[in-house]
Parts: structure tokens; C-alpha cells; sequence
């Protein structure tokens, strides 16, 4: 919770009325709860209001969502999902930056945002709960708790659901974001901006590709080349000398690095994909600048392929410790692919589910194809939240069947 500077005799009065009062807080709080529903939680006593000036004064946006595809999952260290983008763009539009709180539920949604751990929930509530004798008890009834933008937020994720083809939600369910009640200013400009905003909601909600620097915006692209230009002669790409040179320097076989290359980007240099990786091995913004490939250097082919095996050898050393060198290798390229965050809550799960967590085949993989489902990844076990594992199930599985064809095709003596 944030907190803020007080005087000395501020700190005192408030403590000493505290205690008079404490006797009557349980009390009076019961007789305020309207329900037994997810908005009926008690409110902690000395919250402090958090609206719009101090928001802005803090520069911070403090948002409190639920991990699932389209509110909020990570992607190589960078936030994405539907929901977050947009309340990324709300926090630009009142000039502050944002932070996320992930929570267990929609109880824990509604208790954080009470005790004012979070400014927003960007997650679309349901604007009526069942409580717990059947009936309905409308969400707009609590009186700490205000819901923010119903018609947009539902018309948001209606036409998102159409998009992606997801067959799960019921299209016109209304669905909105809250804010806490005390927090007018607040929720009038959340409610100004959507409504003003409105036509481009899904392009807010859209993954942006942009250059490092967030000005230069970049067409998604990928113009693939031949996975062979000429077999006989032990030639696979006109990058071939690149692989050459920089997979001596993690210990992979060159064609390996080839065969992973292609499978990123088609052998095309200039490939941006939509979740903003860029170039020939598809480097992340985030992962660019970690090692060393600077925005102007990105599309740059000796440059991105440098700063991709600097990636291996990184996650080499962070899987050192499975002792089979093929079986590290798979999950070397998971983690290319995923992030490490993502494929250690696989490990951690297959051993959860008495399954192997040092073999890919069989064991991690059976669960990285469930990570996508909620009972998975909101497991205990997990801590980075959902994310697509059918992808880096059939990237890993790519990637090794065109090596084998590479490793069978071209002659022994064209390079290491």
C-alpha cells in the first residue's frame, strides 16, 4: 500500500483516535456489507485516497488484473495481453507509467483494490455476482467499489472474443473495470477516456510493434527465403558464415543455429513479427539491449545473431545444471522461445505431477501444452502466469526435425 509523509503530531492524533475507535470498526463494517459476493469484503480501516492528483503527483498507475490471454502474460521479460495495453495507454494519457499487481482472483482483485494496493482493476468484472443464496446482487450497489466503463470494456472484449475465434465467452456478458468509489476524479477520467476513445479501443489492445525507442513503428513482416539454397554444394543460407563463426562460441553445431534461424525468421534479416521481436533470430527490445544490440544495430544480420547466441550461452548456464547436454539443448530453445520464467513453471509442475523435469520429451513438454489452461497456470507452483505452449512445443519440435535435415543433407567437411 502506498504511503505517505505525515507531521509527528498528524501521526499522533490519528494514532490515539484509532484507539477509541478500534472497538467499533468490526461492528460498524458488518452493518455496511450488503451481500456475500465478491463485493462485500471488508474495506482496511486508514486507506489512504489515492485519485487522480496524487496518481499523477506519484507518476505511478498501480493496475490489479489476473494473468490469462487477454488481460495480462509475459513475453520474454515485457508485458502483453488486451487488457493491459489498454490500461498502458490510459496511464500515457494521464502522463504517468504503469505497474502491475497480479492477483489470485477476482476476491483478491476486489479485496486489493479496497485496501488500496491498486488504482484500477483491469479485469473484466462481471457487472452482476451471484451471491450465495442464488440471487444477483448488482456490482453498482457496492459503495466502495465503482465499475468503470460497462460498455465499452464489454463492446472491447465482444469484438476481441469474434477475433480470436474464442468460443468461451458469451457474446453482450457485461463486463467493466472498477476503481475504488472515493476516487471521483479518477473514475470520471477512466470513464472520459474510453467513452471518448471508444473507436480505437482494439487498436490500443493490439500489439504494437515499434522500434526500441517506442517512435518508430514497424509493419509486422516476414518474407521467408528457402530453407536450402544449395544442398549439394553444403550451403543453407546467405548467412551461413555468420552461423559459422558465432556457434563455436556457445558449442552448438552451426546448422543447429541455422535450423533455429530459419525457424525465427525465415532467413529474413528484416522480419518483425507482431509481438515486436526483430531481425534474423528475432530478438525481443528488451533482449537486444540486454546484450548489447543497440535499436540502430537490431536489423543489422552479424549484430542480431551475435546478441542471439549471447542469449544461449546465458540460458546454457542457467540450465547447466541438467546433466544431459540433448536434453538441455531442448530446453535452451524453449527458453528462446518462452523465456526461462515460463519453462521453469513447467519444470516445476511436471515434478508436481510426479513427471521428469530435467526430459523434455514426455514429461516438460506434456505440461508446457497445458500451460495455457487456468487449473495450470494458476497453480501455486507457478510463477509467471499463462502463456501459449502449444508454440514453443511445436518451435522446439522445428526446430530439431530441420537439423536432422540439415545434418542429412549436407555433405561432411562443409564447416564445423
Amino acid at each position: 500500500m502506498r504511503k505517505s509523509v505525515s507531521y509527528i503530531y498528524i501521526i499522533c492524533v490519528v494514532s490515539l483516535l484509532s484507539v477509541f475507535s478500534c472497538g467499533l470498526t468490526v461492528s460498524c463494517v458488518n452493518d455496511q456489507v450488503k451481500g456475500t459476493g465478491v463485493f462485500t469484503s471488508e474495506t482496511e480501516k486508514g486507506s489512504e485516497l489515492f485519485d487522480l492528483q496524487e496518481i499523477q503527483n506519484v507518476g505511478e498507475l498501480i493496475v490489479l488484473t489476473v494473468y490469462g490471454p487477454s488481460t495480462y502474460f509475459e513475453y520474454h521479460g515485457e508485458g502483453f495481453g488486451a487488457q493491459y495495453m489498454l490500461a498502458d495507454a490510459f496511464a500515457k494519457s494521464i502522463g504517468v507509467a504503469l505497474r502491475v499487481e497480479v492477483c489470485r482472483d477476482k476476491d483478491d482483485l476486489i479485496d486489493r483494490l479496497r485496501r488500496g494496493e491498486g488504482d484500477l482493476i483491469a479485469c473484466g468484472l462481471p457487472v452482476a455476482v451471484t451471491d450465495s443464496i442464488g440471487g444477483e446482487v448488482a456490482a453498482e450497489e457496492d459503495d466502495e467499489v465503482t465499475l468503470c466503463g460497462e460498455k465499452e470494456i464489454t463492446h472491447l472484449l465482444d469484438t476481441l472474443a469474434v477475433v480470436n475465434k474464442d468460443r468461451s465467452r458469451k457474446s453482450g456478458a457485461p463486463r467493466a473495470w472498477a476503481v475504488r468509489s472515493q476516487c471521483v476524479e479518477l473514475q470520471a477520467a477512466l470513464n472520459g477516456w474510453l467513452a471518448k476513445n471508444e473507436d480505437r479501443l482494439l487498436s490500443y489492445a493490439s500489439l504494437p510493434v515499434r522500434s526500441t525507442s517506442g517512435f518508430t513503428y514497424h509493419q509486422p513482416r516476414r518474407s521467408a527465403r528457402p530453407e536450402m539454397l544449395n544442398p549439394g554444394k553444403g550451403i543453407i543460407s546467405t548467412y551461413d558464415h555468420l552461423f559459422k563463426k558465432y556457434a563455436q562460441r556457445c558449442g552448438w553445431d552451426w546448422k543447429l543455429l541455422a535450423a533455429q534461424a530459419f525457424t525465427e525468421s525465415g532467413f529474413d534479416a528484416n522480419a518483425v513479427s507482431w509481438m515486436g521481436a526483430m531481425g534474423l533470430m528475432q530478438l525481443m527490445p528488451s533482449t537486444a539491449r540486454q546484450y548489447g544490440v543497440s535499436e540502430m544495430d537490431v536489423f543489422n544480420p552479424e549484430s542480431n545473431v551475435n546478441g542471439a547466441v549471447k542469449l544461449i550461452s546465458s540460458l546454457q548456464n542457467h540450465y547447466s545444471g541438467i546433466a544431459n547436454r540433448d536434453e538441455r539443448l531442448n530446453f535452451v530453445l524453449a527458453a528462446y522461445n518462452a523465456g526461462p520464467g515460463h519453462v521453469d513453471d513447467a519444470r516445476r509442475l511436471a515434478a508436481k505431477y510426479k513427471k521428469n523435469p530435467n526430459v523434455w520429451r514426455g514429461n516438460v513438454d506434456s505440461l508446457v501444452l497445458k500451460m495455457s489452461q487456468p487449473e495450470y497456470y494458476n497453480d501455486s507452483v507457478v510463477k509467471y502466469g499463462y502463456f501459449r505452449g502449444s508454440e514453443t512445443f511445436n518451435y522446439v519440435r522445428s526446430i530439431r526435425s530441420r537439423w536432422e535435415r540439415y545434418n542429412s543433407r549436407i555433405p561432411r567437411g562443409s564447416g564445423r
